[in-house]
C-alpha cells in the first residue's frame, strides 16, 4: 500500500496540494529563536504582501567600553536616522571610518544595501584620520564645530572616565558647575544632582 504524505503551511495549517505549492520560509531572526535560524513551510499565497511590508532596518553594535562582547541592537532606519542632529544621518555614514571587523559580523548576514563612497562637505582632508568625537578616545576633547549628540550623550554617561583621561592628557576637564560645560554637554540633570543651580 503506498502512502501519500500531506503537506500544510505551518502559519495557517492550511493543507497544500503539492510541494509546488510551498514556499520555504528560514527564519533567520526572531526574538523568540534561542538555538538559531528555523524553517517552516508557507503558501505562496500567505506570502504574497511580505516584499510589501518589509521594512527598512539598520543593524549596529554598541561597544560599550565596560562589556566584553559588543551589543547588537536592530531598529528601523527612520528611528536610527533620527539619532543624527548635527547632520543628517546620510552624511554621517559616508563621513564615518570603516568599522574593524568582529566575530559577531564575521557571521552577519551580508547587509541588502551598501552606502557608496562619497566625499563629505566639511569632511577632514584625504590623508589626515577624522576624529570621531563621539567615541570614548576623543569625547569631551576641545575641538571647533558644533557638539554632536552622539559625543553628549557619552559625556553624560561617562564623564568620570573621560575625565580621568582629559585629566592625563593635560587638557581641560569637563565641570558640572561650568554654565559653559553644563549647556555644551547637556549636564543639567548632572548639575542638579550635585547641587549646582544657575540663574
Amino acid at each position: 500500500m503506498g502512502q501519500k504524505i500531506i503537506r500544510f503551511s505551518d502559519l495557517t495549517g492550511k493543507h497544500a496540494e503539492s510541494d509546488a505549492d510551498l514556499v520555504r520560509v528560514v527564519v533567520l531572526r526572531h526574538p523568540d529563536l534561542t538555538d538559531g535560524p528555523v524553517e517552516i513551510d508557507a503558501l505562496a499565497g500567505e506570502l504574497g504582501g511580505v516584499r510589501e511590508l518589509a521594512l527598512d532596518l539598520v543593524t549596529v553594535e554598541l561597544h560599550h567600553p565596560d562589556r566584553a562582547e559588543p551589543q547588537t541592537v536592530v531598529m528601523e532606519a527612520a528611528t536610527f536616522d533620527r539619532l543624527a542632529s548635527a547632520a543628517p544621518m546620510a552624511e554621517v555614514l559616508r563621513g564615518a571610518r570603516p568599522a574593524a571587523r568582529t566575530a559577531a559580523r564575521e557571521t552577519a548576514p551580508t547587509p541588502v544595501r551598501e552606502a557608496a563612497p562619497t566625499t563629505v562637505r566639511g569632511a577632514a582632508p584625504a590623508g589626515r584620520e577624522r576624529v570621531d568625537h563621539a567615541g570614548l578616545e576623543h569625547a569631551g576633547r576641545p575641538h571647533q564645530g558644533r557638539t554632536a549628540e552622539a559625543e553628549k550623550q557619552v559625556v553624560r554617561e561617562l564623564l568620570e572616565e573621560i575625565n580621568e583621561r582629559l585629566a592625563a592628557e593635560g587638557v581641560r576637564t569637563i565641570d558640572p558647575a561650568n554654565v559653559e560645560h553644563v549647556t555644551q554637554y547637556r549636564l543639567d540633570t548632572l548639575a542638579r544632582e550635585t547641587g549646582v543651580m544657575f540663574g
